[in-house]
């Protein structure tokens, strides 16, 4: 273990200062969603718990695809930097802005209209679908905020800048939190808003976050020599296409893993409110520990374009292979936490014993899927840093939608194992992500097109 350390430490120190940021900025996603979970279970019982399960599980898929778009600008953005291509990064971040923001308007109509008609079809409990409607509207209302955010985000990330945003993520949640149980419990002279409150306060935390990050963006020295070309004048279809062809797979990546997760919730909420209740508690908090996962992801990424653009594939491979140990020391410490506090991590959320029994159970399976979420996720990563976007898309897919969620069903509904039969069909999804996208990887850095040292070894 010491001469794996000092093989790798200078990349495990590099990393981590690029990480660690991502990583508190990427838990501030899913803080917004952790703690609406949270405020509704202790002031507004299990059915609206499982409301703002059934509404996250299907916001997810535009929120995803949001992100994944606006993701497309990071690795071009170091790339071009590791190459000292200033105005280019100026040049992209115009286009970017104007294609985020047409994706924002886009995704709120089609998923509007798309709840509006499809809601009430799912096989939902009647009151978790009144519940669950205005909630999910107002969700989809706060896209274009974040998709603003976002981009100034993504941009600064690219340059290795990633504090800003860590600190307008936390001040965001704040203000989340705040607002939030202010108007689900009616304070301060405010009609109790029920599940709506945390609608309203998600929205109005993405606005200030994007008006602050953009601010910050144009006002920062740090940014100077870089915005020299940006104009919408510089916007064209070859820069477009160029953030759609690395955006676009990222999303559809992002798509196919969470709409499975998804998924498996409407699965669930055909067996009972109380086991979709458990399901959402359990996913929340792997959604925390996936989400730091996918920070360290979002560094690897960043380091890979750099070292990529600038032609040292040595650093690439053992930089590459630093954050796989990263994530793997980070998950197995998840994984320990979700084991020994099963029993004590859902009472921060519901009282209910019946969602607690179940969702304990849950954390057990959670903690078993540790590892294969933080490899995955991190290879992904990775591969988008060199440019690799198609065939993992494509593995992804097989991993979540021809593996994991048939399984789910097998086991959870035609087995009549229940909801922890569809967790074990999540976890072989996850395992064989995994396990095909660090294949991959291993086969791209190994081969002769990156000229890769033969004889490095892990």
């Amino acid at each position: 273990m010491k001469a794996l350390y000092q093989k790798y430490r200078f990349y495990y120190r590099d990393s981590l200062k690029l990480a660690i940021p991502i990583v508190l900025s990427q838990i501030g996603h899913t803080l917004v969603h952790f703690s609406d979970t949270i405020i509704i279970g202790q002031f507004a019982g299990t059915a609206a718990l499982a409301a703002v399960s059934l509404s996250i599980s299907l916001f997810i898929v535009p929120f995803v695809i949001a992100l994944g778009i606006s993701y497309g600008i990071t690795p071009l953005i170091a790339q071009h930097n590791g190459r000292k291509n200033y105005t280019e990064c100026g040049r992209l971040l115009s286009n970017s802005l104007l294609l985020n923001a047409i994706t924002g308007v886009i995704l709120f109509v089609i998923f509007y209209l798309g709840v509006l008609f499809f809601i009430g079809k799912l096989h939902q409990s009647p009151d978790v679908v009144v519940q669950a409607k205005p909630f999910l509207i107002l969700l989809l209302s706060s896209l274009m905020p974040l998709m603003v955010f976002n981009t100034f985000k993504q941009f600064a990330e690219g340059l290795g800048l990633t504090r800003q945003a860590m600190y307008i993520t936390i001040i965001g949640n704040v203000i989340n939190i705040l607002v939030g149980i202010v108007l689900v419990k009616g304070m301060f002279g405010i009609a109790p808003m029920g599940i709506k409150g945390v609608g309203y306060s998600t929205l109005i935390d993405r606005c200030l976050m994007a008006a602050a990050m953009c601010i910050y963006v144009f006002r920062s020295p740090h940014f100077k020599k870089y915005l020299n070309d940006f104009e919408f004048k510089n916007i064209d279809r070859e820069r477009i296409k160029q953030l759609l062809k690395i955006g676009a797979p990222v999303a559809m990546q992002s798509t196919f893993e969470v709409s499975a997760f998804g998924g498996a919730s409407i699965i669930i909420g055909t067996i009972g409110a109380v086991p979709q209740a458990a399901h959402q508690i359990a996913l929340n908090l792997a959604s925390m520990s996936y989400m730091m996962a996918a920070g360290i992801s979002s560094a690897s990424a960043i380091r890979s374009g750099n070292y990529f653009g600038s032609g040292d594939h040595h650093q690439l491979r053992f930089s590459a292979i630093s954050n796989y140990h990263i994530v793997i020391v980070f998950m197995s410490c998840t994984a320990i936490i979700f084991t020994l506090f099963n029993h004590l991590l859902p009472w921060i959320y519901t009282s209910d014993i019946q969602v607690i029994t179940i969702a304990k159970q849950l954390l057990i399976v959670a903690a078993f899927f540790q590892l294969f979420d933080g490899t995955q996720v991190v290879g992904l990563g990775i591969l988008r840093g060199m440019g690799d976007v198609k065939i993992p898309t494509i593995l992804t897919f097989i991993s979540y939608w021809v593996i994991g969620l048939p399984v789910g069903y097998l086991l959870g509904i035609i087995l009549h194992i229940g909801v922890i039969g569809v967790w074990f069909g999540l976890v072989a999804g996850l395992a064989s992500a995994s396990l095909m996208l660090f294949l991959r990887f291993q086969k791209i850095s190994k081969s002769n097109k990156l000229m890769m040292i033969k004889d490095l070894k892990i």
